[in-house]
């Protein structure tokens, strides 16, 4: 049986020379910001290049083989070449990414601790590698069994038949969505949220046969049982848990129905 994790009382207490970065990292914030960062865009630029490189080389071929051609017939050659060297780029990226993800293994545990940490630097880097594809290039694959697989490979649990119609998506590794579950368009699912200057990450389970509607917001340490029902627009609070077959919403969101059909009124 898994340890339970109290996020309520985990705190960052590394030692050794991850210890000693996090004292600098929370005595220097803007040095050791910069430092940091600066291997971090180097990653990712890293990252990007070699998801270009097909594109470019496409690109390059459609200049080439139209060199002795029209102005016409060139200029539609390197269109070509730059539209379909952007696609080449964009099915290479959502491979690439998952694959940079595992190897600098930033998957994600629940954690509870400060912003300036070695955590919060996995975190940081597990979701910047999630936004570049998020971007630049996930809303045209939105939805399709393309970007499920982006998502499982990140480290998201998906079930059979389940529709992710958003690409507001942020820690994928700590996020499960149940069997024939649907995500209406532009629904924020995160598991993170702030709490007293401190960054809470806590996992969102969604469970079978549920339907969160148009850019509802569900936040971290929230459950969603089976079959229940999120309104469209309404935010579910961390940590709220919402019981199979009910229906929420509102802002902040609230039970509306019981399992058994019981209306209730919305909170005023």
């Amino acid at each position: 049986m898994k340890k339970r994790i109290d996020l309520e009382t985990t705190q960052s207490h590394h030692h050794g020379i991850k210890g000693l970065f996090e004292r600098l990292l929370r005595r220097f914030k803007n040095l050791m910001h910069l430092t940091t960062m600066i291997p971090v865009y180097t990653a990712m630029t890293t990252v990007f290049a070699l998801a270009l490189t097909p594109g470019v080389g496409f690109f390059r071929f459609m200049q080439t083989l139209s060199a002795e051609s029209s102005s016409w017939v060139q200029n539609f050659a390197i269109a070509f070449g730059f539209a379909g060297g952007f696609i080449l780029y964009g099915f290479t990226l959502v491979f690439v990414v998952p694959a940079v993800n595992f190897l600098l293994q930033t998957r994600l545990k629940p954690w509870r601790g400060p912003y300036y940490s070695a955590e919060s630097l996995k975190w940081f880097l597990h979701n910047g590698l999630t936004y570049m594809v998020r971007f630049t290039f996930l809303e045209f694959l939105t939805p399709s069994p393309v970007s499920l697989l982006f998502y499982q490979m990140m480290g998201m649990r998906i079930g059979r038949g389940a529709v992710i119609n958003t690409t507001w998506i942020s820690d994928p590794s700590l996020i499960e969505i149940g069997d024939k579950t649907t995500l209406g368009g532009s629904v924020t699912v995160v598991a993170h949220y702030g709490q007293g200057g401190l960054l809470v990450i806590s996992p969102v389970k969604i469970g079978n046969n549920c339907t969160i509607g148009l850019k509802a917001s569900i936040m971290g340490g929230v459950s969603i049982g089976d079959d229940a029902k999120i309104l469209p627009h309404s935010v579910v609070l961390p940590k709220t848990h919402i019981p199979p077959g009910e229906t929420w919403g509102g802002v902040p969101a609230v039970c509306l129905q019981k399992a058994k059909g019981t209306d209730l009124k919305a909170a005023s």
